[in-house]
């Protein structure tokens, strides 16, 4: 807790000093912003590309155990691809209605023009297995990793524990380089914070596209919060109120912690003892769900990635928007509860498609707000399903016990 509450201070300091520092202007701290915030982009996009494979070998080789687990781990997966679909389908709507990027004539001219959205999508299968890592191809190494962790889990048991214990390890070993760039990350946001003020004092315009950007991921949050997942407890005859009330210390911890891991032991106490789920079903499907169902992080990739590209003069269809529905959704899905995830995912697809990423530099001071607001609707989307599976699987023998109980009566 003392750690959280000095790196908290730092990041506030941070973003109060590069604002002064950007406003006096000085040259050499402006020079130095621009160097530390190349630095801070260079080490995103270091650890980007591996920590993708690695989330999505790690998560996939591990499926073998959850099997035994049938008819309720396939409830789960139902219930939060149906609603991470649905919420960066929001996004998408959101971005076409609100539109972050108006019109051409605000993209940098100096951007060279980019190779056809298709081509990248023809990527998807490389030439060799080094050939995506030097090329950025995210859907390469998702292809990869794919392919990698189905063969890994067909293995003899010895050999499929081996390979899947080392990229584990690996795994952890990447997410510790991650821990550590967390630290610097109150030097990024001074350096980032400054530069923000920079391109506000050099064009307006562009804080007025910020400005509708973030009330566009914000928004996006906000309806499959308040709308969609009320109306899926609704539809399945749950309390919205009462799951709401019983989760409410989790929901507050999560938004203050940005974190859904961290938040996990008080989201199964109120679970179990405020809620009433049972315990074989919360002690499942919360540590599953903080993994996969990233329902805050979806619309983040997708309206982002889509204003950073707009923001570039790269225009995109509404027929090449519709496949990031998808491919946001298992961006985030395969995002493992990795730190900052959502970012590091962006950026990679960014890279991935030869869209240059300095303007999430831009984006990352605003990013702390919207990890608060995207974890507190991850763990409160892991609620309503684990209660909606709990009382499905439940149901039928409750259901059959009344029809027992009616007969017997009558019987007599």
């Amino acid at each position: 807790m003392k750690t959280n509450a000095i790196f908290n201070i730092g990041m506030v300091l941070a973003l109060l000093l590069g604002g002064v520092f950007g406003f006096l202007n000085l040259p050499f701290i402006n020079r130095f912003a621009e160097i530390t915030g190349a630095l801070f982009i260079n080490m995103l996009q270091l650890i980007s590309l591996p920590m993708i494979f690695l989330a999505i070998v790690s998560t996939l080789t591990h499926m073998t155990s959850l099997r035994e687990a049938g008819i309720l781990l396939r409830k789960i997966l139902k219930y939060t691809l149906f609603t991470t679909v649905i919420s960066a389908t929001i996004g998408m709507i959101l971005f076409l209605l609100i539109q972050p990027v108006k019109s051409a004539e605000a993209a940098i001219d100096s951007v060279p023009k980019q190779a056809s959205y298709f081509s990248f999508l023809l990527n998807i299968i490389p030439q060799n297995l080094v050939q995506p890592f030097i090329e950025n191809n995210v859907l390469g190494i998702a292809f990869i990793a794919t392919i990698l962790s189905i063969a890994i889990v067909k293995l003899p048991n010895m050999q499929s524990t081996l390979l899947r214990d080392f990229f584990e390890a690996f795994f952890a070993a990447l997410l510790k380089i991650t821990s550590i760039l967390i630290l610097l990350m109150p030097i990024g946001i001074f350096a980032f914070m400054i530069q923000f003020v920079q391109n506000i004092r050099s064009e307006a315009n562009q804080l007025e596209q910020l400005l509708i950007y973030s009330i566009c991921v914000i928004a996006a949050n906000l309806i499959q919060g308040l709308i969609i997942l009320p109306l899926l407890l609704k539809f399945k005859r749950v309390s919205t109120i009462r799951t709401a009330k019983g989760m409410l210390p989790a929901l507050t911890l999560a938004f203050f912690s940005k974190s859904s891991s961290a938040t996990l032991p008080l989201v199964l106490d109120c679970a179990k003892n405020r809620v009433g789920i049972s315990d074989k079903t919360a002690s499942f499907s919360f540590p599953l769900c903080s993994i996969i169902n990233m329902n805050g992080c979806a619309p983040f990739i997708l309206i982002t990635i889509f204003f950073v590209c707009s923001s570039q003069g790269i225009h995109l269809t509404l027929w090449e928007m519709i496949p990031w529905i998808f491919l946001s959704t298992l961006a985030a899905i395969g995002n493992a509860g990795v730190p900052m995830g959502c970012f590091f995912l962006t950026t990679t697809f960014l890279i991935g498609m030869g869209v240059p990423v300095g303007l999430m530099g831009v984006i990352l001071p605003l990013y702390s707000l919207f990890d608060m607001i995207e974890t507190a609707l991850n763990v409160w989307s892991d609620s309503c399903i684990t209660i909606v599976v709990d009382k499905e699987i439940n149901a039928p023998t409750s259901a059959g016990y009344r029809l027992l109980k009616k007969i017997f009566k009558m019987g007599h």
